[in-house]
Order: structure tokens, then C-alpha cells, then sequence
């Protein structure tokens, strides 16, 4: 597997790669930035044998060191593997809904379906790509799509309707997520424009015509 190594025998190599398996899962479960000793602390694993596994999978591209090198978080190679397994491209009925609110809205309009604790990006804007995918995908508090996630869950969106974050992934700028909902009220997916933070704080006439597209998408992703 991707942590093999040559001078060591099959069980040996079998067990450093379940370990490094979980090590990788820990990661994603507790977020961009988590530090070696709360990966140690949180599995139980001797701190050497957390930073030898650390190494290797950094080596191997599926962890990479933060900016501030004070922490890890998903490499390329797990970004790459994600992809392999996201989900299957929008029908065209909903790629119509998605086209046309591109064409009158400036910013990222992005489609994004929920499952479980899980955000999917099922159509990015490819025109104003997401900042950060891997961490969109994995620290919800981290952007108006996995906030209204977040909110659902705490027992409802906000008086608002919608979820915002500015900020946080872009120095001026921010986005917007308003729920798309099955005929029985469940949170299925969500409707999020990226912008200039001046125009999140102030959306003004943008939410009724976003309201409106999730209003027209909500039967096609129930």
C-alpha cells in the first residue's frame, strides 16, 4: 500500500498501513491544522510512532504541513482519491437551474448535497472555484455550506434563513448558503453564491433570486 516499505516484512507492512489508515481518518475527523501530539493523544499512539507515520504519509503526499507548520491536514493524494468517488454530475434539468443563475448573478454559485454529517460539492462554480475544497469538505464551520449544516443539526437554520461566513477562508471575501429541502422538510442539499464580503454582509435583491433557485431545485435533488 502507499506507506510500504521495502526492508520491512508483509505483517509489519500490513499493520503500519491499517495505523496509517486511521491516522489519516483522525485527521480528517478533527480538521485541517490538528497537531501530531492531538493525533498521539486522540488514538493512543506512542508520539514516535505517530510522527514516523506522520512522515511517511506527508511523504506520500496524503498529509501535508500547514502553512504555519504547527499542524497537518489532507494531502493531494486524498483530494485526488475523493474525487474518484464524488458524486455523479447534476442532471441537465438542474445544471439549467444552476446556468441560469450564473448568468445573472456575479460570484461562485456552487450546488452542494448533504448526507449525514457529510457536505458533497456536486457542482463548483468553475468559473470562482472554491478557495479550499478539502476543508470546506471537512471543517464546517469553516463556510456558509457547512454552517447551515451545522444549524440543522443544533435544531434549525437561523432566523435568517440562510447561513453566511466572511472571512474565514479568503481575506474580503465570503459566501451565503440557502437550504434546499425535500417535500418533507429534510435539509438536502444547499444553494451557495462566493462573493466580495461587502455583498455577503448585504446581499440585498441576490437572496430572493436565490431563494427562488433553490426553490426550483429542491424537486430535482429530493
Amino acid at each position: 500500500m502507499f506507506v510500504a516499505r521495502p526492508n520491512r516484512n508483509p505483517p509489519d507492512l500490513d499493520l503500519v498501513d491499517r495505523v496509517a489508515l486511521t491516522v489519516l481518518e483522525e485527521v480528517a475527523r478533527l480538521g485541517a491544522g490538528v497537531t501530531a501530539q492531538e493525533i498521539s493523544l486522540s488514538l493512543g499512539l506512542p508520539r514516535a510512532t505517530t510522527y514516523r507515520l506522520i512522515n511517511l504519509l506527508v511523504q506520500d503526499e496524503y498529509l501535508v504541513r500547514m502553512p504555519d507548520l504547527t499542524g497537518f491536514a489532507l494531502g493531494r493524494k486524498v483530494v485526488e482519491l475523493a474525487h474518484l468517488v464524488a458524486p455523479s454530475p447534476p442532471p441537465q434539468a438542474v445544471r439549467e437551474v444552476i446556468a441560469g443563475l450564473r448568468s445573472r448573478i456575479r460570484g461562485g454559485i456552487h450546488l452542494v448535497r448533504y448526507e449525514g454529517d457529510r457536505v458533497l460539492i456536486v457542482d463548483a462554480d468553475p468559473d470562482f472555484p472554491l478557495s479550499d475544497e478539502t476543508r470546506v469538505s471537512r471543517d464546517l464551520s469553516a463556510s456558509a455550506m457547512g454552517r447551515l449544516l451545522l444549524a440543522e443539526h443544533a435544531g434549525g437554520a437561523s432566523s435568517a434563513g440562510y447561513a453566511s461566513q466572511t472571512g474565514e477562508l479568503t481575506p474580503g471575501y465570503g459566501c451565503l448558503a440557502l437550504p434546499i429541502r425535500a417535500a418533507d422538510g429534510r435539509l438536502v442539499g444547499a444553494l451557495c453564491l462566493s462573493a466580495p464580503s461587502t455583498r455577503i454582509d448585504t446581499p440585498g435583491d441576490l437572496l430572493p433570486q436565490l431563494d427562488e433557485g433553490a426553490r426550483q431545485l429542491a424537486p430535482l435533488l429530493a
